[in-house]
């Protein structure tokens, strides 16, 4: 797959930052624009899940839009014989919904790299191209996938 081109902005790195260590704020959205990709917006860490599919799912005209969405992702935790507890799993989405446009989807799904590779500490990659596979059941049951009980 050739390379896009597309570079990441200062800001997306400290927004990274700003959730992998700092926990200062739960999901941050990106968007490609201008040939970069930059942050569009930050959930505040008292956030919710509805609060990030509202900010992942924009509109480009009257089509769907493509963005990526960082989310710092806590659940409880209940392994075999133990006590439960909290666990934070961080997962970065791709939001490609069918009905985007085609140059659109061209663009993020070959600028995708270029995040994953900038995130290393993620747990998680998700693609996401239906509003049900953003859903928080299907999510999480992705994440719990990864624990060892």
């Amino acid at each position: 797959m050739a390379m896009s081109g597309v570079k990441l902005t200062e800001s997306c790195m400290t927004s990274y930052t700003d959730i992998q260590k700092g926990k200062k704020n739960r999901y941050a959205i990106f968007l490609i624009k201008d040939g970069q990709i930059d942050v569009e917006k930050i959930g505040e860490r008292n956030n919710g899940y509805s609060d990030f599919l509202n900010d992942l799912h924009q509109k480009d005209g009257d089509a769907d839009d493509c963005r990526y969405g960082l989310y710092d992702y806590e659940y409880k935790y209940n392994p075999d014989g133990a006590e439960s507890t909290f666990k934070s799993k961080m997962f970065l989405m791709s939001w490609c919904p069918d009905s985007s446009r085609i140059k659109k989807k061209m663009l993020y799904s070959s600028s995708f790299d270029t995040l994953k590779r900038a995130f290393v500490g993620v747990h998680k990659v998700i693609q996401a191209n239906d509003k049900s596979d953003c859903a928080q059941d299907v999510v999480e049951d992705i994440l719990r996938s990864t624990d060892r009980n």
